[in-house]
């Protein structure tokens, strides 16, 4: 077994608060113009998982006589809240594009009615960040489910100062 395949499974809480990785991670739903736009919120970040709320639109409607919500929203959902969860789940904020997001659908998400969804890492390696995510819009009713597979690119390829503009640290916001 080679360095990049030992698992690392430190989480980044690195000091900061609970309180702190949602008002991060809300920052970085605002960034992504579609999440902003929809108005999804991060309502809570244990690391290593991560939940969040998207509000009821009509725009996410993809059957509209039956009331239906688009499956390509629960996708984007599902890849939003679990690449969340891997930037809390790392020892530090790195960028991790998605290499794989395979979606189980069990019922259609219904008009009128916010869409809670959850994410949490199950492994993290030196190369890849292995996630799983839950939709539903009441408890234990299950919309779909999520195996979300992103990679490392490392600090390397992380941009400097990825981590300081996320929690909008002075100098960086």
């Amino acid at each position: 077994m080679n360095e990049r395949d030992e698992p690392q499974n430190e989480p980044a809480t690195a000091g900061r608060s609970p309180e702190a990785w949602r008002a991060g991670l809300s920052r970085f739903v605002n960034v992504i113009p579609h999440t902003r736009e929809l108005g999804l919120e991060v309502e809570e970040v244990s690391p290593p998982k991560v939940r969040m709320r998207l509000p009821w639109r009509d725009e996410l409607l993809g059957d509209s006589g039956r009331g239906l919500v688009h499956g390509g929203v629960l996708t984007m959902l599902l890849d939003t809240v679990c690449g969340s969860a891997v930037l809390c789940g790392l020892p530090a904020p790195e960028v991790c594009p998605t290499l794989d997001l395979r979606v189980d659908h069990y019922r259609p998400a219904l008009a009128g009615k916010p869409i809670m969804a959850e994410a949490r890492v199950l492994r993290v390696t030196g190369a890849m960040v292995f996630t799983e995510g839950t939709l539903w819009q009441e408890p234990g009713r299950t919309i779909a489910r999520g195996i979300g597979n992103f990679v490392r690119l490392g600090a390397r390829n992380t941009p400097p100062g990825f981590a300081e503009t996320l929690f909008g640290e002075a100098g960086h916001a």
